[in-house]
């Protein structure tokens, strides 16, 4: 396991894909099966974590989602109309937020996080994705390998997960994963197009993050994938990596710095937007897997194996803090400024740095 929740679920993707289709899992009845109450589900693996106002909501495996008003004191299970494990959850204010994961679900709610509707699965997506693609053929021809490709994700069937989030608003947002899927609404989740046709990505390698920093917006993935859009999203255009390994993700701080980091410990900073990099001393050789910035500017780092790197110097080095002998998978402050990570054991607090 590298990073989980992620390239697990990639992994699981594209050995689906390789199988004859008679010999798939029976998984797409999970799209239709409400998440299963259960006293356990605070122990089950947990894969992000999000602030809604005062409230903090922890996603997870076989749809399970907790929500908790006491900075994580006390959970209780929300209600969720599927059963596929959830990789990424973002609200953007205290009632409206999103969530994705497996089985290119992706999820709304409107009241915090208490219910949750299912607005795009990957049997819906992968038709927006062909639709998209005779469209760009018929306009350009000479683009029969793009349709091939989205003909080949309808027959595959709903095997590739969402893996990111990132709503700049109630309405606009996206959605990214595996083989380079990104979609991208204007109205809420209502409707979704395929968006793959607006970045440069030729390999299809995955897409594990997206963020904003300014006014620009940010892919990182894959074998060292790094794009930005510098045009509210209309096109995503390579930077130069200062690294060929796979990233899973970027801290976008308020002060103007990026910070992107993944495998084996590797950690880059950049202050110029992603022109330029500098390789930072995580003091780490474990994957990491998740990062934010504190409400006092620290910035924060978790990997697989439990370690908690703190900044106070915007990125520039990173000091190992006390953390949990977990494999961990994402972080957030609650709003009494303690830790809240999630892994593959569930949800624990620490202490704030």
């Amino acid at each position: 396991m590298v990073c989980i929740g992620k390239l697990t679920s990639v992994l699981a993707a594209g050995v689906f894909a390789m199988l004859p289709i008679a010999t798939w899992p029976a998984v797409p009845a999970a799209l239709h099966q409400p998440a299963m109450q259960s006293s356990k589900s605070l122990n089950a693996a947990m894969l992000a974590v999000a602030r809604a106002g005062k409230r903090l909501i922890v996603v997870g495996e076989r749809g399970i989602i907790l929500l908790s008003d006491d900075g994580g004191n006390r959970w209780q299970q929300a209600q969720v109309p599927v059963r596929t494990s959830l990789t990424a959850v973002q609200f953007v204010n205290d009632k409206t937020g999103w969530a994705v994961g497996h089985l290119g679900v992706v999820l709304h709610t409107a009241d915090g996080g208490k219910t949750w509707v299912k607005q795009l699965d990957g049997i819906q997506a992968a038709d927006l994705a062909l639709q998209a693609a005779k469209q760009v053929a018929a306009r350009n021809p000479g683009q029969d390998k793009a349709v091939a490709d989205a003909a080949r994700l309808v027959a595959d069937g709903p095997d590739k997960p969402f893996l990111d989030v990132y709503f700049e608003n109630e309405r606009t947002g996206y959605v990214v994963g595996a083989y380079n899927l990104i979609f991208k609404t204007v109205d809420g989740g209502k409707s979704w197009q395929s968006w793959q046709s607006h970045v440069v990505n030729p390999k299809g390698f995955h897409l594990y993050g997206i963020r904003a920093a300014g006014s620009a917006l940010y892919l990182v993935g894959e074998q060292g994938t790094l794009l930005r859009s510098t045009d509210q999203g209309e096109s995503f255009a390579a930077l130069d990596s200062p690294y060929k390994g796979t990233y899973f993700g970027m801290v976008a701080a308020r002060s103007g710095e990026l910070i992107v980091f993944g495998l084996r410990g590797n950690a880059f900073r950049s202050e110029d937007q992603g022109n330029s990099w500098q390789k930072i001393d995580t003091r780490v050789q474990t994957s990491i897997a998740a990062g934010i910035e504190l409400d006092n500017g620290a910035l924060v780092l978790v990997s697989q194996v439990g370690d908690v790197l703190v900044s106070r110097d915007k990125g520039r080095s990173f000091t190992p803090q006390k953390g949990v002998p977990l494999p961990l998978a994402a972080v957030a402050q609650a709003t009494d400024k303690n830790l809240v990570v999630a892994g593959l054991r569930g949800v624990k607090l620490l202490p704030a740095p």
